[in-house]
């Protein structure tokens, strides 16, 4: 026969197991900087379902790879372009068929100083003393804006007066406080900013801004990791990337 002290141990140990929710799990996600506000969300509304919790760290794409490269801890990483996602797959640093693309980006000019909703004019009129830019090696919307001035026929005009964020959250920085009159941003950031005035770049005159997720080596063994890029991929999560903007594949 049982003793009474067993039996109470044993009851208090079954209860407090039942009572105890799962193990919440974390990941951690490099995500570019465009794409912070819409992560932010993604990531509130995937712990509530979950109760799993997305780490997010956000930067400039380039930066971002060099760091995966070396090691960095990162399971995720929802870059600003398709190529950098595609290195790390060759390069063995991500998990190969698991990249996809998430968002695809809309470049925008943007001030707070000047008139550019006839944005191609106000470029040639350049009556401007600075242009900001994310830096184009680091960042896929700098390479935009690039191709946007070049494809206007205004880069070698404006080069001297173009400033270089390390990011493009550093470029929209720019503009926000005026030490750049115009600015190259995504539209992602002027969500909610009804300040100034913008002018949508026509898609044609740069490349696409086609912006991959993919699952790194360091999460190819993670079920947070993957729970957290299909999350991603769900409805739930689109419908927030197209709030922000974004186009979707």
């Amino acid at each position: 026969m049982l003793k009474l002290e067993t039996l109470v141990v044993a009851i208090a140990v079954f209860a407090s197991s039942v009572a105890a929710p799962a193990q919440a799990g974390q990941t951690n996600v490099a995500v570019a900087a465009n794409f912070t506000e819409p992560a932010k969300e993604i990531a509130a509304l995937f712990k509530q379902k979950t109760g799993n919790e997305a780490i997010l760290s956000f930067g400039a794409s380039g930066p971002f790879f060099t760091q995966i490269t070396h090691d960095a801890p990162f399971q995720v990483f929802l870059s600003a372009d398709a190529e950098r996602p595609k290195a790390a797959v060759e390069g063995g640093y991500a998990v190969k068929g698991s990249e996809f693309t998430h968002a695809i980006g809309k470049l925008v000019l943007w001030s707070k100083v000047i008139d550019v909703t006839n944005g191609g004019e106000a470029l040639k009129a350049g009556a401007f003393a600075k242009v900001s830019i994310a830096n184009p090696a680091a960042a896929p919307y700098g390479a935009a804006a690039v191709e946007t001035m070049k494809a206007l026929g205004v880069y070698d005009a404006l080069k001297a007066k173009i400033v270089q964020g390390n990011s493009i959250a550093q470029a929209f920085q720019f503009v926000d406080t005026r030490n750049a009159e115009v600015g190259f941003v995504a539209l992602s950031q002027l969500f909610g900013v009804t300040a100034g005035t913008r002018w949508l770049v026509p898609q044609d005159l740069y490349t696409p801004i086609r912006q991959d997720a993919v699952l790194l080596k360091k999460g190819e063994n993670d079920e947070v990791a993957k729970a957290f890029l299909e999350f991603l991929k769900g409805p739930e999560a689109r419908a927030i990337i197209e709030r922000f903007g974004y186009g979707l594949d």
